[in-house]
């Protein structure tokens, strides 16, 4: 059986398995109009500055129907106006904080990086879009309008941004990642995927969407439409390469190989090792192969990218703890 064969029936079979708050500045907040209307208008509602370098922010969002949570870190010796990188969790990210803080040490990674760096609190399981229809778990989220529309001149405004930035997910973060890119190609100077499937049209890839979306409880037809539809196309990255040329690009995932990261991490949440360990190796292997795909695809039309796949490596928070310095020389040039 050719190694093809052996990675998408993997992938199957993992995709059926896995199936305090202080008022901000005093004076005016700043709010965004969303374009061509003048109502409604987002705003800042609330700050709390954490530490030195880390402020909590509530962002009254028109488009998600009411205050969404969003981190902000900002360098510790910046000066001047700074570009932005959003990073986006996995659907795993259940907690009030982003898991790139508790889990990924964004905080220790970007102090000495002069940038902004947003961590939007509450997306687990949406794929970080607007969903066509309210959903009974998930309800209709509409994070694409707030990732794009709203929130990038919030914190332009009051985190002294530039207004160029970059965008940063793992799992299904990096899928998310290159939708808002293709989408909005104005907006990202640079992209990266950190174990994700960007292209999700083909029917094993929207399986494995569904799986995720379903492990959360909600339900994708209600998100892109019912399967094979439209929706889907139109959130696939691939039906808009072109999007993507001359962009900043990283794409990275494990074979699913085990190593020796993943016999030093501890358990998670009461489960025993050896599940978490097989279940994030299943995972990976199917992150490995769509991502590879994707490479593929991006290779072919002539788009230029930089890779980390790595023989071994697992789903898990290690392996993207040690991505992030290898994806920043790439996604930095543009910011």
């Amino acid at each position: 059986m050719s190694i093809t064969k052996r990675l998408v029936i993997a992938f199957s079979a993992a995709s059926i398995a896995a199936g305090l708050c202080v008022p901000g500045v005093a004076g005016a907040a700043p709010t965004s109009t969303l374009p061509g209307t003048e109502h409604p208008v987002a705003q800042i509602s609330l700050m709390k500055k954490l530490s030195a370098l880390r402020t909590d922010i509530w962002v009254n969002s028109p488009s998600m129907g009411g205050k969404v949570k969003v981190s902000v870190l900002t360098p510790q010796n910046g000066t001047g106006r700074r570009s932005t990188v959003y990073l986006l969790d996995g659907a795993g990210a259940t907690g009030d904080v982003s898991d790139w803080i508790t889990k990924g040490r964004a905080g220790e990674f970007f102090a000495d990086k002069n940038v902004n760096v947003v961590l939007p609190v509450g997306g687990a399981g949406t794929f970080y879009t607007d969903w066509r229809k309210r959903d009974r778990k998930l309800g209709k989220p509409m994070w694409e309008t707030f990732l794009t529309k709203e929130l990038p001149p919030l914190i332009d405004a009051r985190f002294n941004g530039t207004g160029r930035n970059a965008v940063i997910g793992l799992s299904m973060g990096g899928q998310a990642a290159f939708a808002l890119a293709v989408r909005h190609p104005a907006l990202y100077t640079g992209i990266a995927s950190l174990s994700g499937c960007p292209p999700v049209a083909a029917p094993l890839n929207e399986g494995y969407v569904r799986t995720t979306v379903g492990r959360a409880g909600g339900d994708a037809s209600n998100m892109w439409g019912p399967y094979g539809s439209s929706g889907w196309i139109a959130h696939d990255p691939t039906s808009n390469l072109d999007a993507l040329r001359g962009k900043n690009i990283f794409i990275s995932a494990g074979s699913g190989a085990v190593g020796p990261l993943d016999l030093d991490a501890r358990p998670d949440g009461g489960i025993p090792k050896e599940a978490v360990t097989a279940s994030g190796s299943a995972l990976e292997l199917a992150a490995y192969r769509c991502s590879m795909e994707f490479a593929w695809d991006l290779r072919t039309k002539g788009i230029a990218y930089t890779d980390g796949f790595r023989f071994i490596g697992t789903h898990s928070w290690p392996y993207w703890r040690r991505d992030l310095p290898v994806l920043w020389p790439t996604i930095s040039r543009g910011l």
